[in-house]
């Protein structure tokens, strides 16, 4: 639900502090918002989140983050967000308001489970993006040396709060963020905040660590995200992420992927 990364058409700017409830395919909501539900907020961004610009396109479509590595190249985001090999598409971290304040990277290279190139596993709904380094006053950098990164970590216990910053498809927007804690919905971890709408998929999922802040999951999973702005999926980060992880670090063979099918979610009424 929550990416627009296959659209074929220019794509609209969208508020995302709106009070119309939206289904991914701009179905009016049928489903009952929980009560309590918090309600995220916009914020000046942070330097290790970005949005995803596809090749050619003015607006971004998809989130991503920055993830610690040995090499300090590489980006988190959701599987489905990505068509193809990823290459030529742009990451801008800590964007607002159209301002790059660590500059556009571009991404050269994707990886992914290969189960869920095979099936698209809603389980496996996660993938590592390769950036290439750019001139940063005079000398070739990657990424996490300007922005920093978050640690990778594995699927968070019931309970556990996230900080979940993210970006509604659009363009010359501000982020937004949310805490709230984290239940399941079988094996998926899910979280209620309002509104995370199309464009919020492959945004971290953040839990304070001892030593900073670490991704537990991205938005993704379960109907690509969700089918209602107020309940958001991940993934269960795992076992099949870190062997993902590895793979990348090692400079494996690269992915090219299908591009999602349906995120199963109803068309409204």
């Amino acid at each position: 639900m929550r990416s627009l990364a296959l659209a074929a058409a220019a794509l609209v700017a969208v508020s995302v502090l709106t009070s119309a409830l939206v289904t991914a395919n701009g179905a009016a909501a049928t489903a009952t918002r929980p009560a309590g539900t918090p309600t995220a907020h916009h914020f000046g961004g942070t330097p290790t989140v970005g949005p995803l610009f596809p090749p050619g396109s003015p607006s971004h479509t998809c989130t991503a983050s920055v993830v610690d590595s040995p090499a300090g190249d590489l980006l988190i985001t959701a599987t489905h967000c990505i068509a193809g090999d990823a290459r030529g598409y742009t990451f801008v971290p800590g964007y607002h308001e159209g301002v790059a304040p660590f500059g556009s990277w571009t991404v050269v290279g994707a990886y992914g489970s290969p189960a869920w190139i095979a099936r698209r596993s809603a389980q496996l709904d996660f993938a590592f993006l390769v950036v290439a380094p750019r001139r940063v006053r005079g000398r070739l950098r990657p990424i996490q040396s300007v922005t920093g990164a978050n640690r990778l970590g594995t699927a968070p216990s019931r309970g556990t709060p996230v900080t979940v910053p993210a970006y509604a498809a659009g363009r010359h927007d501000l982020p937004l963020t949310c805490t709230a804690r984290v239940y399941y919905a079988g094996v998926y971890p899910a979280f209620d905040c309002n509104p995370y709408v199309d464009g919020t998929s492959g945004s971290p999922w953040l839990r304070k660590g001892p030593h900073g802040w670490v991704v537990v999951g991205v938005i993704g999973g379960l109907h690509q995200g969700g089918c209602e702005p107020w309940t958001s999926y991940s993934a269960p980060f795992g076992a099949d992420t870190l062997r993902t992880y590895g793979a990348t670090v090692r400079g494996d063979r690269t992915a090219d992927f299908p591009g999602p099918e349906s995120d199963g979610c109803t068309t409204g009424l």
